[in-house]
């Protein structure tokens, strides 16, 4: 009997299941059906496991069933740290590392309307942060009182000065505030260790949220809810990356998402300058990064991309007048699932695409900028350099199902145009059109071997001299 895995992503929009044979490491089969989570989450998942059983003719009797989730727009967290460019900078890469929507980065001691703006935000999850170890303690105490005296109910991660830590956490459970402590995000100045943040981060995720989404109802169909979705890909693009034991990877890599709400860039690479005389600036970068752009989203902030490049450069890339450009933005605003129907609508979400991409993975990359001391010109690196990069991969709806894939991913390159940033030059190019990133994310937990077998059977090389 085949031994297999069912993978399970609880979609926004879609329930997505992966069907995998363990010991071929190949897909026996895909399913989808309607992420239903404001009702039943059970009706969704029945549907697309009928799909799958519909698509191959038989359901296996599955060794795992793992499932992520960015239903009802995952994690929406809030940081609080000390000072913007240190603890709270070190806070927010370990909510983006964890799966998390960022929706608010607060620093110093929190003011009444600093308050008032969390509680309108209404996070799902908040980290507190500032100090390193043995430094200021006051401010994450003070913060932690404030926070323990709102109306807040979400869960709270404390990952402070580590003097601190238990003073903070004990205001916030007097205050009946769920709490969980964990390692200092900036133990010392200038060094980072974001990973057990992350970690709380995403059991925080399994023990509440899947609960507040409706999705553990459906608890006995699957095995477990191991991570927020953007996090399972993040663990698939590391597992392609660095291989396991006895079988390597494919080194150095960053991978682009394309979504209807957002763009995610993630790179796994050290991103030390490769310029000779070049000098780094700034916090030191996490080997696997993640970037998440919320104004960059095919649907739900497509307008945005259009004014971020303009429309007339939108309308030129799409070879539509500014007229037709306008009115196909009209429809997408008046319906955010709605997909491509004619050719027009194609071309457009191609231009929208390409400008993402380009703003995202600039955003996410390195520059180099030129200061003047008093020896003569300096150049400062801040961020990654990427350059060298020799993998660069492409998943998300439009990449992976829409046509000219290749051509959209090459607008992620460098520009000789803008020698200041530090994206790709050359990378060899990937398009995941199999969707299947965040299953070897979540595989990768059980079978590591199989997770990695499968991913670097399913990305797809599809070449650099793709016009």
């Amino acid at each position: 009997m085949t031994a297999a895995a069912l993978l399970i992503d609880f979609g926004s929009t879609f329930t997505k299941l992966r069907a995998v044979d363990l010991e071929a490491a190949h897909v026996i089969g895909s399913g989808q059906g309607p992420s239903t989570v404001t009702t039943d989450v059970t009706e969704g998942l029945h549907k697309a496991l009928g799909d799958l059983e519909h698509r191959i003719g038989w359901l296996p009797d599955f060794k795992h069933r793992l499932a992520c989730s960015s239903a009802a727009g995952g994690l929406r967290m809030v940081t609080v740290g000390l000072v913007p460019e240190l603890t709270a900078e070190a806070a927010r890469r370990a909510a983006l590392g964890a799966g998390a929507k960022l929706t608010g980065t607060f620093a110093y001691r929190l003011t009444e309307g600093d308050m008032h703006r969390i509680e309108s935000i209404g996070p799902d999850i908040i980290l507190l942060a500032g100090g390193t170890d043995g430094g200021n303690r006051e401010v994450i105490v003070e913060n932690a009182k404030r926070l323990a005296a709102s109306s807040l109910a979400c869960p709270v991660v404390v990952a402070g000065n580590r003097d601190a830590a238990d003073e903070a956490a004990s205001a916030l459970a007097r205050a009946g505030k769920p709490v969980t402590v964990a390692g200092n995000v900036m133990p010392e100045f200038g060094r980072l260790d974001v990973e057990p943040a992350r970690a709380a981060i995403r059991q925080v995720f399994i023990d509440r949220i899947v609960h507040a989404k409706g999705i553990d109802r459906a608890a006995a169909m699957f095995d477990v809810v191991l991570m927020p979705t953007p996090a399972a890909v993040l663990e698939g693009a590391r597992l392609l990356a660095d291989g396991v034991k006895g079988k390597p990877g494919l080194g150095p890599l960053v991978v682009v998402d394309v979504g209807g709400a957002t763009t995610d860039v993630h790179s796994v690479a050290e991103g030390a300058p490769t310029r000779e005389g070049v000098v780094p600036h700034g916090l030191p970068e996490p080997v696997v990064k993640r970037t998440v752009e919320g104004d960059l989203g095919m649907r739900i902030n497509a307008k945005a991309i259009a004014e971020a490049v303009g429309f007339d450069a939108i309308a030129v890339a799409a070879d539509l007048d500014q007229a037709r450009v306008r009115a196909l933005f009209d429809k997408l605003t008046a319906n955010v699932e709605r997909l491509p129907q004619s050719d027009d609508e194609r071309r457009l979400d191609r231009a929208l695409a390409e400008a993402a991409l380009r703003i995202a993975m600039t955003r996410h990359a390195g520059t180099i900028t030129i200061v003047q001391t008093v020896t003569g010109p300096v150049s400062i690196q801040t961020g990654k350099d990427l350059s060298d990069i020799k993998v660069l991969i492409g998943t998300g709806g439009v990449l992976a199902h829409g046509a000219g894939g290749a051509a959209m991913i090459k607008c992620c390159l460098a520009d000789p145009a803008e020698p200041h940033t530090l994206r790709p030059r050359a990378p060899d190019l990937y398009l995941d059109s199999d969707y299947l990133l965040f299953a070897c994310g979540l595989l990768n937990d059980k079978e590591p071997e199989a997770a990695l077998t499968l991913g670097l059977r399913h990305m797809h090389p599809v070449g650099n001299n793709v016009s």
